[in-house]
């Protein structure tokens, strides 16, 4: 939100906004006479999102289900676009940012957050490294392939702005620290990423031998009844 500082009556583009928290603190800030729109690829997120714009009363958020690669956005018609982990998932990442870049202003601005790589963000792998040798089936990661890690090169998110049109690309880093309840934990790993895809096919025993592989992998990271870790990111701001 400080890099992209939105201000009263623009119209901003949120991508890949998920449940709309990030599109919501957006129209806080976009009131009023603004709109904060939120782009996102997943009906349910999107359905959710409406829903709680809808019990939050805001007149200044609307949502969209779309590829925002493909999405015919106005021409342009946004004054800056943000995304929260929301960028990394484009099958053609120049063409996605070229078509996004059409759909603002001269003079508009670009500001999103990406995780960096996999070396950065030990907490974010830590699943998958404790579960794979009980599910040899889990695909390997392929670098810069869209995914969780597809920008944690950022001199290769620099080039991919820069090919699609945006100027005064900056791509910085920021550790932020993040904590998820440790009641909350082995629901979190067990169900997302590779690790969770492959559980959904293994019988009671291995699953039984894959969680106490996770307990053990995250035990490190438990304090005061959080698992506690740094968020490894890239901030990357551009201009139209």
């Amino acid at each position: 939100m400080e890099a992209a500082a939105p201000r009263p009556g623009e119209r901003v583009l949120d991508i890949g906004c998920g449940a709309g928290g990030t599109t919501l603190a957006v129209a806080r800030r976009v009131q009023p006479g603004g709109l904060a729109l939120g782009v996102d690829i997943s009906g349910p997120l999107v359905e959710a999102a409406r829903a709680r714009a809808a019990a939050d009363g805001s007149a200044q958020a609307a949502f969209v289900q779309a590829d925002a690669q493909t999405y015919a956005f106005e021409p342009e018609d946004f004054d800056a676009v943000v995304s929260r982990f929301g960028v990394m998932f484009f099958d053609d990442p120049e063409a996605a940012f070229a078509n996004i870049r059409r759909g603002v202003r001269p003079g508009g601005r670009l500001a999103f957050v990406a995780w960096r790589g996999p070396a950065d963000n030990p907490f974010m792998v830590a699943g998958a490294r404790a579960a794979a040798p009980f599910l040899p089936e889990m695909p390997a990661p392929v670098p810069d392939a869209p995914g969780q890690f597809g920008f944690a090169d950022g001199a290769r998110v620099e080039r991919i702005l820069k090919a699609a049109g945006w100027r005064d690309v900056r791509v910085d880093p920021l550790d932020t620290p993040l904590r998820i309840a440790e009641a909350d934990l082995m629901t979190y790993v067990t169900r997302m990423g590779p690790a969770g895809l492959a559980l959904k096919q293994a019988d009671e025993a291995l699953r039984r031998q894959v969680a106490e592989a996770l307990e053990a992998a995250f035990r490190p990271f438990l304090q005061d009844g959080f698992a506690r870790f740094t968020g490894a990111c890239w901030r990357v701001t551009a201009g139209a």
